[in-house]
């Protein structure tokens, strides 16, 4: 009766394989070599399935399961394959070959988990140090592509027509007069710009918003990425013209009119430190936002010892 591989896993007792006759075991094998050679490999591997529950002999358990891999009985090697990492001396063809396996699968980390656990054990193991670089290769290659696929994925949709999305009468043709075609395009704008155009209103405001919500987007997304490092750096700066405690003022604290409370609202602007780092073009730019609040802000930052900041 032909073993099955979880059979001669029950033989390995104690993580060791059993040698069962050594020379019963090359004798098996150098007749399994032979029908192999001479074209019977199917031969060879029933002869050794025979074998390997009775005799488990870890060199005739590998050679069964380099004739299975051979033969593209690829899960029933690797179950072979496997019982043989896991003995006290694991057999490292075995690692190196599963590795092969899994890493022709697309499984690179568990590839690589068999190649470094060869190469704990042989630190100068010349095949197994190649192959390590070949799995990382192919692991930086993995990532690429699915950096591509994603990266692709978020164009196309930020490619989309505003026009595919129900929105109001109201909304589409606001959009349409300030050059907004598509969702890439809303990622461009602020709040403050969209409420700056005339009869574009808070309940289209609204609605826009949730709609980018739903896609996991918001109103001026890649303006924030492109400024934020900017305003980090002159953040930093600023910390040597006023202490953090100052810079970490929320805004709340600060005894500002509801015009120019709601307008830093709009901006994002939630501390002095965040203040100090707009433009007087950024405050201008919020709807209702004029000469009068923008003087009332400049004193405010002045009592700091602190200033708008100025475009290069």
């Amino acid at each position: 009766m032909a073993a099955h591989a979880g059979d001669v896993l029950d033989t390995m007792i104690g993580g060791e394989a059993p040698s069962g006759n050594p020379q019963e075991a090359a004798e098996l094998l150098q007749q399994a070599t032979t029908m192999d050679s001479e074209g019977d490999r199917q031969g060879a591997i029933d002869l050794l399935r025979k074998a390997a529950g009775t005799n488990g002999s870890a060199s005739l358990v590998f050679r069964l399961a380099y004739l299975l891999d051979l033969a593209g009985e690829e899960d029933e090697a690797v179950e072979y394959y496997t019982q043989l990492t896991m003995l006290d001396r694991p057999h490292i063809n075995a690692l190196l070959n599963l590795a092969v396996i899994f890493e022709d699968r697309g499984d690179i980390i568990r590839a690589e988990k068999c190649v470094r656990q060869v190469i704990d054990t042989n630190p100068t193991h010349q095949r197994a140090l190649l192959f390590m670089k070949d799995i990382n290769a192919s692991r930086d290659m993995y990532y690429d592509e699915e950096q591509a696929r994603d990266v692709a994925k978020r164009n196309a949709m930020l490619d989309t027509p505003v026009t595919d999305f129900e929105l109001s009468v109201r909304a589409r043709n606001c959009l349409k007069k300030m050059q907004i075609r598509t969702l890439g395009d809303l990622l461009k704008v602020s709040e403050a710009e969209l409420l700056s155009y005339k009869n574009f209103g808070e309940t289209s405001l609204v609605e826009i918003k949730k709609m980018l919500s739903m896609k996991g987007l918001r109103l001026g997304q890649n303006i924030e990425h492109q400024y934020s490092r900017v305003r980090e750096e002159i953040l930093d700066q600023l910390k040597g013209v006023a202490s953090e405690s100052v810079l970490n003022k929320s805004m709340s604290q600060l005894d500002l009119s509801v015009r120019a409370r709601k307008a830093l609202q709009l901006l994002g602007v939630q501390t002095v430190g965040d203040l100090a780092t707009r433009t007087e073009a950024e405050l201008m730019g919020v709807k209702n936002f004029g000469a009068t609040s923008l003087d009332e802000v400049k004193d405010k930052l002045a009592s700091f010892g602190l200033t708008l900041r100025m475009l290069d």
